[in-house]
C-alpha cells in the first residue's frame, strides 16, 4: 500500500515515474482515451480547510479515473465534533478505497495512514504540500524540457510550500535558492534536507531577494499570509515587504524564466499585475496540471 504523505516519503525515481504517468494521462485526456485506471473505487476527500484547485482537480481527476469522489467536510464528519482521528481512520477504511485529506496538522494525515488500511493522500497540511509540487514540477519540465540542471528561486514564506518545493527541487536534480526574512526560515529538518545538497551549492537562503533570483531558470512565490494566518496579515505585510517579484527581480534572472504560482495570487504583494499577467499562461497551466498531477497519485497509490 503506498501513501502520499509528505514529498519526502518518495524517492526521485517514484517521482519522475509519476511525472511521467502525469503526462500520459494528460495526453489521453486531451485526446479523449478513456483511462477508468480506478473503476469501482471511491475516494473520501475530508476537507477540514476551503479549497477550490483542490476540491475541484480531485472531484473531476477521480470521476475520469472512472471512480466515485465523496466530499467530506469536517462541518459533517464526527472528527469535527472530535472523534480521534485514528477512529476514524478506521472506519473509513471499510467503507472506502482511499481518503485524500487537507487539514492544518501533518501529524493528522500521520495518524490516519497509521491507523488506517487504505492509502492516504495529502492535500496539503502546514507542514507541506506535496499534490501542488508535483503539478510545479510536471509543469516546468513540459516548458523547459527538463527538470535535471534547472534553478529555481522561491521568493517569500518559509511555508508549506517552500518546504515541498526545496524537497522536489533537491530529488529531481535541480538547485533551489530561497529568499525569506529572518525568522521565516523552512524548519530545521528541511534545511537539513537542503545541506545534503549544500556542497554542490544546489540549496541556499537568501535574505536578498534579488541575489537568490540570479540566473533563475523559475521563479516561484505564495501569498504572505497563509489560510490561518490571516492574523498576521499587518505584521507579514512588513516583513514581507520588498519580497516581491516584480520587473527588478526578474531582470537578474535567465532569460526566458518562468514564473509560477500557487494561487491565489494577491497581486501588489507578493507578485506585481505585471508580472503575473505576463507569465499568466505558465501560471495556469500549472493550475491545471494539478488534475493531471493528481490524477497520477491517485493511480499510483490506489491503483492495482
Amino acid at each position: 500500500m503506498k501513501h502520499l504523505l509528505k514529498l519526502e516519503d518518495w524517492s526521485t525515481e517514484e517521482i519522475i515515474n509519476t511525472l511521467n504517468l502525469a503526462d500520459q494521462l494528460k495526453y489521453e485526456q486531451k485526446h479523449g482515451i478513456e483511462h477508468n485506471h480506478l473503476k469501482g473505487k471511491t475516494l473520501g476527500m475530508i476537507f477540514e480547510k476551503a479549497s477550490t484547485r483542490t476540491r475541484v482537480s480531485f472531484e473531476v481527476g477521480m470521476t475520469q479515473l472512472g471512480g466515485y469522489p465523496l466530499f467530506l467536510s469536517s462541518n459533517d464528519l464526527q472528527i469535527g465534533r472530535g472523534e480521534p482521528v485514528e477512529d476514524t481512520a478506521r472506519v473509513l477504511s471499510r467503507f472506502i478505497d482511499g481518503i485524500m485529506i487537507r487539514t492544518f496538522e501533518q501529524s493528522e494525515v500521520e495518524a490516519l495512514a497509521k491507523y488506517g488500511s487504505i492509502p492516504i493522500i495529502n492535500g496539503l497540511t502546514d507542514y507541506c504540500h506535496p499534490c501542488q509540487v508535483l503539478a510545479d514540477l510536471m509543469t516546468i519540465r513540459e516548458f523547459k524540457g527538463k527538470l535535471e540542471g534547472l534553478k529555481m528561486c522561491f521568493i517569500g514564506d518559509g511555508n508549506n510550500m517552500m518546504n515541498s518545493l526545496i524537497v522536489g527541487a533537491l530529488s529531481t536534480g535541480m538547485s533551489i535558492s530561497v529568499a525569506c526574512p529572518e525568522g521565516y526560515d523552512p524548519p530545521k529538518n528541511i534545511i537539513d534536507f537542503g545541506n545534503k545538497y549544500g556542497i554542490d551549492g544546489k540549496f541556499e537562503i537568501c535574505r536578498n531577494p534579488i541575489d537568490a533570483a540570479k540566473n533563475a531558470d523559475v521563479v516561484y512565490t505564495d501569498v504572505w499570509a497563509s489560510m490561518g494566518q490571516e492574523d498576521e496579515k499587518k505584521i507579514r505585510e512588513k516583513a514581507f515587504e520588498g519580497y516581491q517579484v516584480n520587473s527588478e527581480l526578474m531582470a537578474v534572472t535567465n532569460k526566458d524564466c518562468m514564473v509560477l504560482h500557487c494561487l491565489p495570487a494577491h497581486r501588489g504583494e507578493e507578485i506585481t499585475a505585471e508580472v503575473f499577467e505576463a507569465h499568466a499562461n505558465e501560471i495556469f497551466e500549472e493550475a491545471e496540471n494539478r488534475l493531471h498531477a493528481q490524477k497520477a497519485v491517485l493511480v499510483e497509490c490506489m491503483g492495482e
